[in-house]
């Protein structure tokens, strides 16, 4: 899926996870209305961070995907989240990780980027900031901490965390990339981790050029998978050289991805977009609730972009 819009020069894309559980019908409806929120503000010549803020809010309030109120709690309980948003003109970026009690991270990712001399702030002091700027809070009970737990704890003993995440395929992580009429790119990524996660683990999401990474010269990247092997490659970046050297997206998609799986069998999906309108969305795994909109026709969403290990891309 490679296109270059032809009359607008903006274009947006978006994400709800890879794994192996097909999307619902609901977080398909919800990344289609983040698509098309996400391009009128385009529209409205918004630039491109402000614009992936955005669509992934609209996710993270959505309660329907791993982030924001749909966030997984970790082992003991609580809902940790993580997040990280960067713009491809001067290099700004800002993350959080282990944010407690706030719908959403990606506020205070963008805090952390605009807001102090930092890229990365974690924990209770990640909470202290957003508490600072006065950003939304979670109730205390919701239904998505009611409804999402970890496994069953005959589960947890019988297998390690780390493979039984890798079974349970449960992925979700929301992200989106954006192109705005100015021709600045910018990435961004949110997360509540994986259902079965040591207090304390980090992964990808947060990571500037694991899980995220922007730069008008090559591309702008938002990754989702297995955080682990996501870090462990330093995917988002590898894609940004890739697309610096001359790739395209689609191939450096095809050869970062299959690294990814042949080196450390790795599970992983990426949207890729260039500042020339040109952009791919691939994954590794059965499934990848994703889309995009370039303000021809309708929003297109999938549940699906390619065959598990084969990359290729269905024409649209």
């Amino acid at each position: 899926m490679n296109n270059r819009p032809s009359s607008q020069k903006s274009i947006v894309l978006i994400h709800g996870g890879a794994g192996s559980h097909r999307p619902t019908p609901p977080q398909i409806e919800c990344l289609r209305q983040a698509l098309q929120e996400g391009y009128a503000l385009s529209q409205a010549t918004q630039p491109a961070l402000a614009i992936v803020e955005h669509m992934i809010g609209v996710l993270e309030a959505s309660g329907l995907f791993n982030a924001g109120l749909g966030s997984f709690p970790q082992l003991d309980g609580k809902q940790r989240m993580d997040a990280s948003i960067m713009e491809g003109q001067q290099l700004m970026a800002g993350g959080v990780a282990s944010l407690e009690g706030y719908v959403h991270p990606i506020q205070a990712a963008r805090l952390v980027m605009t807001k102090t001399d930092h890229v990365l702030v974690v924990g209770r002091h990640a909470k202290h900031l957003a508490q600072h700027f006065s950003l939304q809070r979670i109730p205390r009970a919701t239904p998505s901490t009611q409804i999402r737990s970890p496994a069953p704890k005959h589960a947890l003993i019988k297998s390690r965390s780390f493979s039984l995440y890798k079974k349970m395929g449960q992925y979700e992580t929301v992200g989106a990339v954006a192109l705005d009429l100015q021709g600045n790119l910018a990435a961004g990524a949110s997360t509540g981790g994986v259902p079965v996660m040591f207090p304390g683990r980090v992964g990808d999401t947060p990571l500037i050029g694991s899980g995220v990474y922007a730069d008008n010269s090559s591309g702008a990247i938002s990754m989702t998978g297995l955080g682990e092997s996501i870090i462990r490659m330093g995917m988002a970046k590898w894609l940004a050289v890739l697309l610096k050297a001359g790739y395209s997206p689609s191939r450096a998609a095809r050869q970062a991805l299959g690294e990814l799986v042949s080196r450390i069998h790795g599970e992983a999906g990426c949207l890729i977009l260039k500042s020339n309108g040109k952009f791919t969305i691939q994954h590794t795994t059965p499934w990848m609730a994703a889309g995009y909109w370039n303000g021809k026709g309708p929003p297109i969403v999938r549940d699906r972009f390619s065959a598990r290990h084969s990359f290729h891309q269905p024409n649209s």
